[in-house]
């Protein structure tokens, strides 16, 4: 089995037509390309859900954070 620890890896996404990137671990992409295939949407659709759900914080985190914080409720809850 291999080991969990590694640096984030930064992917483009596109988001509302946008592209931008976003540095995760592994672990956190392939946790989060599973959550869009449970869903069925798109990856990019997912994070774009997520993207505006931190918008919508009073003080919203970065979104790389977002997406952690998701998958964490998601995982743990």
């Amino acid at each position: 089995m291999a080991t969990p620890y590694h640096p984030p890896v930064k992917r483009s996404v596109e988001i509302a037509g946008h592209k931008t990137s976003i540095s995760l671990e592994p672990v956190f992409w392939d946790l989060l390309k599973e959550a869009a295939a449970r869903e069925g949407v798109p990856l990019n659709a997912l994070v774009a859900r997520i993207d505006a759900e931190r918008l919508e914080a009073q003080n919203p985190p970065g979104l790389a954070g977002a997406v952690r914080v998701w998958l964490a409720t998601r995982v743990g809850g």
